[in-house]
């Protein structure tokens, strides 16, 4: 049964930092695309980073550009997603998912099948 976990979410300072992750289990990690997305109340959900299969291709919606990185260890069958200089905008629900039709990024929730539970992240003083 595939399976997204995602963790490493909290609460931190605006300027602080935080690393998510997203664990698949009952697949492998390497046939997949991966995005991050997130989810502010009373939003749509928006993408945030997307990798593909093999980790050469990074997309980041220009909110985050700069700020945030995305990488994989297929190895692991992770993938990660490095917050810096967060700001309170960033605060949400973040989620990852998976798709494997097409290894190409995409921005958009509806071309991902597969979604883990999410992870919350807000960024306050």
């Amino acid at each position: 049964q595939l399976q997204l976990v995602e963790s490493g979410g909290g609460l931190v300072q605006p300027g602080g930092s935080l690393r998510l992750s997203c664990e698949a289990s009952g697949f492998t990690l390497a046939e997949y695309v991966i995005g991050w997305f997130r989810q502010a109340p009373g939003k749509e959900r928006e993408g945030v980073s997307c990798i593909n299969r093999r980790g050469s291709i990074t997309r980041y919606a220009d909110s985050v550009k700069g700020l945030f990185t995305i990488s994989r260890d297929n190895d692991k069958n992770t993938v990660y997603l490095q917050m810096n200089s967060m700001k309170p905008a960033d605060t949400g629900v973040y989620y990852c998912a998976a798709r494997k039709t097409w290894d190409a990024c995409s921005p958009w929730p509806a071309h991902f099948d597969s979604w883990g539970q999410g992870t919350q992240v807000t960024v306050s003083s």
